[in-house]
């Protein structure tokens, strides 16, 4: 048949064949495999890595993913039967390609970089999100707890039996240690003074007068 490789790399080869008649409805097989010494005992297609189907229009292929400085055995038959000498060939890759590895290097690095920004971002956003719930959570809470305190001076206000209470708390907060004796009464129930008991007992002050406001240091 013979068949032809050119254009070889560290990665790639270019095989080119003659057409067959035989192909004319069909399609070609490439099949490659490295290291051909060790499958030298037959030229069986199951000995064979890879296989490739081109269209039986072409007459070319560019055989990818090579591995650098291998030798290969390349066979290109009619449809996907057995290579027999004549259709193959051996051939040998060069040294990659320094652009190339800087290229690939290149890609990997930026690969890397890309997954590492994107792992720092989403755990930016995690610390982010539990901060803002925690701080919202804090706040929260602080304004209930001076609602409660609000409405809890509020009901001992309005229970007459602990203004006494919540007056004596004041009092004591006073600074200087005065102490401010209070007393909360309707002003409308006072009235004159003591009416006589009786005319043997000392005048007393009747209910609802207004007493004395004393101060004591």
């Amino acid at each position: 048949m013979g068949i032809t490789v050119q254009n070889i790399t560290g990665n790639t080869a270019m095989v080119i064949w003659p057409r067959m008649a035989s192909c004319a409805d069909s399609f070609y097989s490439v099949m490659y495999h490295p290291n051909w010494n060790s499958v030298l005992s037959s030229y069986s297609r199951k000995s064979f890595q890879k296989e490739e189907r081109v269209p039986a229009s072409r007459s070319s292929f560019v055989v990818e993913n090579l591995t650098p400085l291998t030798t290969y055995i390349l066979c290109v038959t009619c449809q996907s039967a057995s290579p027999s000498s004549d259709q193959c060939q051996v051939f040998n890759t060069l040294e990659q390609d320094p652009a190339s590895a800087s290229t690939t290097k290149k890609e990997l690095a930026l690969g890397i970089w890309l997954a590492s920004s994107l792992l720092l971002l989403i755990i930016a956003a995690i610390l982010l999100y539990g901060c803002l719930h925690l701080l919202c959570r804090a706040r929260r809470e602080q304004s209930q707890g001076h609602a409660g305190a609000s409405q809890r001076e509020a009901h001992d206000l309005e229970d007459p039996s602990r203004q006494s209470q919540v007056l004596q708390d004041r009092e004591e907060r006073q600074p200087d240690g005065i102490q401010l004796a209070t007393i909360i009464e309707n002003p409308a129930v006072c009235r004159e003074p003591g009416q006589p008991v009786s005319s043997s007992r000392e005048q007393v002050p009747a209910a609802g007068q207004c007493p004395t406001v004393s101060w004591e240091p």
